[in-house]
């Protein structure tokens, strides 16, 4: 008997959408015991149909077809009171951040106990010893001590473990789980994906494993669904899925994932020296949850040629955001120095430093946040030019160009940053970055939150921009298989410091410092590709 039995499901869209349906006539069956990944680009409808089995749907979008049945139950006619006994108890959620899942006014172990005391009749004592026992499970050091914290107290994969304890508290027979790991490190990331698996045996729970990740896929799912553009393109077992993709749209996901292997590149040549970083120190003085101080950067050391791209990796908090920001100058080193072409940049004023900042230029990791809401995608490209001294007209003609050479119509520049897509977003953050015709590119987790073959498209588009324009780049990523693709060098950063440096293919070959080789063990999908291979 499934546990969920969706058919025929359609998802209306209100007028005015850019499709009727976010869903269309879906038929999916849930088993106990198995994870389905229900995998698809954004705009799919994955998330419209894990809110459509929690009656969670948007304001005036609406079940218009179909059936949802749970047990003796059809959830798409369930009323709100139906539902609110079915969630947490039968039906468990994982959200993609589990910050803003958490109230961050209460105790995390309060809001564990919460879920408890609505849904059972358990003391008040029983229900602490419940509430760490549930921590415990999903292996959070000292859960006494977790219980008391806040928050903002705990790391990104603490607070998504208490989500998850949170989720299976009531033991539910079905797990909806949507992005869950897409946030987190990569060896977060792997800890997580095992302690789903884990608990999920354990209690015979159906998954609905919702993500855009294949490597993810690889290593959680028993069974595969494909969405594209809310229709069911392809669903059978993950061996058939990942190894026999029979649907062009498999495919095409399936082609855009890097490999975890770098390419073959000519020797690197011994170009001159563009960018030179000695001795960076930076310390946090906010103190942490254990009271010390953050030391985002211990005595880095590195080097830029002319033409090169230096990948910086590591996980949050290793210090490779505090390393770009220094470098562009938006955050002042305590110590050391950033030498451009012989110049030092370091503790220069805000007026001295423009003529650097001019050739040194950043693309940001979320674009939506990084571009004026209000201002036409043409002026946000201009208006660094026209600080710089350009005309209004020539800015605005050289923005037109930019857009073009990223792969826009001309026409975008009238257009405002929330009518584009996330790639699109990001297409326009790069061409504002080479508006001053800069010499180097810092590009700090620039693909990280877009879909597989939208990344794939922006990697390609810097790399013909890198070549074409003769540029030096630093890509800072968390993630080696983009690292391993893009980069010729690569600088593997830990708690401030760089534990190791190499060219891509001697970082594969053979890392050298067990933390780089933890990362690379930690890769979602890498026991699938090498198994493949």
């Amino acid at each position: 008997m499934s546990v969920l039995s969706i058919q025929g499901l359609s998802i209306a869209l209100p007028q005015g959408a850019d499709r009727p349906f976010a869903v269309q006539e879906l038929d999916l069956d849930l088993q106990p015991g198995e994870v389905t990944c229900l995998v698809g680009e954004s705009g799919s409808g994955k998330s419209m149909v894990a809110r459509a089995i929690l009656g969670l749907l948007p304001p005036r979008v609406r079940i218009g077809a179909g059936s949802l049945r749970f047990g003796d139950k059809d959830l798409a006619t369930l009323d709100q009171t139906g539902m609110r006994a079915l969630r947490g108890a039968a039906i468990g959620m994982v959200f993609q951040e589990p910050m803003t899942a958490l109230n961050p006014l209460h105790r995390v172990g309060r809001q564990v106990d919460e879920v408890l005391r609505l849904h059972t009749k358990l003391g008040r004592r029983d229900r602490r010893v419940r509430v760490l026992e549930l921590f415990a499970q999903t292996h959070l050091p000292d859960p006494a001590q977790i219980a008391r914290a806040y928050p903002h107290q705990l790391s990104g994969g603490q607070r998504q473990r208490v989500v998850i304890a949170m989720a299976l508290a009531l033991r539910p027979q079905l797990l909806i789980a949507d992005e869950p790991t897409t946030a987190l490190d990569v060896t977060t990331q792997a800890q997580i994906l095992h302690l789903l698996r884990e608990l999920q045996r354990q209690q015979g729970t159906a998954v609905l494993f919702i993500t855009h990740d294949f490597g993810v896929v690889a290593d959680i799912a028993d069974r595969v669904a494909v969405l594209q553009r809310g229709v069911l393109v392809e669903q059978g077992t993950r061996e058939a899925v990942l190894r026999h993709p029979q649907h062009c749209y498999t495919q095409a996901l399936l082609a855009a994932v890097p490999v975890l292997a770098p390419p073959a590149r000519a020797a690197p040549s011994q170009t001159p020296q563009v960018l030179e970083v000695q001795h960076l120190q930076k310390t946090y003085r906010r103190r942490s949850l254990r009271g010390h101080a953050t030391h985002a950067l211990d005595d880095v050391s590195l080097m830029l040629r002319r033409g090169e791209t230096l990948g910086i990796v590591g996980e949050s908090g290793s210090g490779k955001s505090t390393l770009a920001r220094a470098v562009t100058g938006l955050v002042r080193a305590d110590s050391g120095e950033v030498i451009l072409d012989g110049d030092a940049m370091t503790g220069l004023g805000r007026r001295q430093l423009r003529p650097f900042r001019k050739r040194i230029q950043m693309i940001f990791q979320d674009p939506y946040a990084s571009l004026d809401p209000r201002q036409r995608a043409g002026d946000i490209i201009a208006e660094g030019p026209i600080i710089h001294g350009m005309d209004r007209a020539g800015a605005q003609a050289r923005a037109r160009e930019l857009l073009g050479l990223v792969g826009l119509d001309a026409a975008a520049a009238a257009r405002y940053p929330h009518e584009f897509s996330g790639g699109q977003r990001q297409r326009i953050g790069i061409a504002r970055a080479l508006a001053l015709e800069p010499d180097i590119l810092v590009a700090d987790e620039a693909v990280s939150a877009l879909d597989v073959s939208v990344q794939a498209q922006v990697l390609e588009l810097l790399a013909g921009i890198k070549a074409r324009l003769g540029l030096s780049m630093i890509f800072v990523t968390h993630d080696l298989r983009v690292a391993l693709q893009i980069c010729d060098r690569v600088a593997v950063m830990r708690s401030g410091r760089v534990v190791e440096l190499a060219t891509a293919a001697e970082i594969y070959a053979s890392p050298q410092d067990p933390y780089t080789r933890a990362l690379f063990a930690a890769v979602p999908g890498a026991a699938w590709e090498r198994s493949a291979a």
